[in-house]
């Protein structure tokens, strides 16, 4: 009998550091923000390229958001159990295959369901990633899903905007781009450690159902119409937005209409990081507040056909969806506790991709009948009068979504309610979990 007591065994594998996950994690959910809004400057070209209707576009649009509120209520929080690792890896090799088929796209319908395989990837890695960052820098955490998403959503649209209107190739580079970034994320993070502990129920999570922790349903039902009004205001942008600054303005470089979606998602993304250190429950006015203006400021450069005006309300208009979105995950992320941020991060986005999907699609279906004008203005009236919705309970009952409400449930981690002398002192039991632990 042949052994060998002292022979090496297999090499451990590399694993990534916490912050290095944490900056892969972010890196890689920018990307696929980036990958969703990467067609929205080459909408025009594919309506002369297949003959497309203003609805059809939309329908193509709706595809992703669709494809991808499926992924939230099946695998959404599959991550829970089987970890986070393998969930992240097979949404990068599915972002890879809608790559590939977008640059072989030839009709409607390629388009479709290239937007469908990519919209169920994003979905699969928005609560993944999402609880990831969360799992490795609780601190941060909040503030990162925050931006990741804007930061993503603009490098995206005007990224593809310069490379539609002066690149070679314009409908095959972006995606080129993106593939390979996917690839080389797919490389590093199979060396990310996992951060979540398995637990059974796998195959169980997959029928389609949202996971709310009961702590956390109050707050989120209460912020819904705010949410309902970001998500639309964002809708609009990323789906008929290009289209309505060509017939607005006669401006037909896609460079333009890349540039007026990314001024919303890079206003909101400062607005995140330049109010990061604001209590949460202070920036709800204001968002209200920029929600509404910016809205009418745009619907006045439609009305003027001034491209410079509809930027200046898209900049506003920014800054209250970066306020809005930033505060409402500051509220309610702290409700969940380790086991359960992949089932609260996919709640809040079906919730959110429903607005920002439904809408669109009402809108789009509108433009043949009273044009894309009217369209629009019907639209705005309707994101202003929701956002407006929600002052009552955010102003006049601001205990309702207060952080002194929102007690966090993470072992050891005091809530923003608990007092200064508790923080200090810790109670017993959290003493001796910490002993324990």
């Amino acid at each position: 009998m042949n052994s060998c007591i002292a022979c090496p065994g297999p090499a451990p594998r590399l694993t990534l550091s916490n912050t290095a996950t944490t900056a892969a994690s972010v890196v890689t959910a920018m990307t696929f923000s980036a990958s969703g809004a990467a067609p929205t400057p080459l909408y025009p070209q594919y309506q002369e390229s297949f003959g497309l209707l203003p609805f059809m576009v939309t329908l193509v649009f709706a595809a992703y958001v669709l494809s991808l509120l499926a992924a939230l209520l099946t695998v959404g929080s599959l991550s829970d159990h089987v970890g986070r690792r393998p969930a992240i890896l097979a949404a990068l090799l599915l972002n890879i295959a809608a790559m590939v088929m977008f640059m072989t796209a030839d009709s409607a319908l390629t388009l479709i369901a290239a937007r469908s395989v990519q919209g169920f990837a994003t979905g699969l890695a928005a609560a993944t990633l999402g609880a990831a960052i969360l799992d490795t820098d609780r601190r941060r955490g909040p503030v990162l899903n925050s931006v990741t998403a804007f930061a993503g959503l603009t490098v995206g649209s005007l990224g593809a905007g310069v490379l539609v209107t002066f690149a070679p190739f314009p409908d095959q580079l972006v995606y080129l781009a993106l593939l390979m970034l996917s690839a080389i994320e797919l490389l590093v993070l199979w060396h990310m450690p996992e951060t979540a502990r398995p637990k059974p129920g796998a195959l169980a999570s997959l029928r389609p159902h949202v996971s709310v922790p009961a702590r956390a349903r109050g707050p989120l039902a209460r912020l819904m119409p705010l949410t309902i009004a970001s998500w639309a205001l964002g809708g609009f942008y990323f789906s008929l937005m290009p289209s309505l600054v060509r017939v607005a303005t006669g401006l037909t470089l896609p460079v333009v209409g890349g540039l007026v979606v990314s001024a919303l998602t890079f206003s909101a993304t400062l607005t995140v990081l330049a109010l990061r250190a604001v209590p949460a429950h202070r920036l709800f006015g204001g968002s209200i507040a920029a929600l509404a203006s910016g809205v009418a400021l745009t619907l006045a450069g439609v009305q003027a056909q001034l491209v410079s005006l509809m930027l200046a309300g898209a900049i506003v208009s920014g800054s209250g969806l970066g306020a809005a979105l930033s505060a409402t995950l500051r509220t309610v992320l702290p409700l969940a506790g380790n086991d359960e941020r992949a089932g609260l991060l996919s709640a809040f986005y079906v919730e959110g991709y429903l607005s920002f999907s439904l809408p669109a699609m009402l809108a789009g279906s509108l433009v043949p009948v009273i044009g894309l004008t009217a369209a629009t203005d019907i639209y705005g009236l309707a994101v202003i009068a929701t956002a407006l919705a929600s002052a009552p309970v955010i102003m006049l009952r601001p205990s309702l979504v207060s952080p002194a409400t929102t007690r966090s449930p993470a072992c050891g981690t005091p809530g923003p309610g608990t007092s200064a002398r508790t923080r200090r002192r810790g109670t017993p039991s959290s003493r001796r979990h910490h002993v324990a632990g």
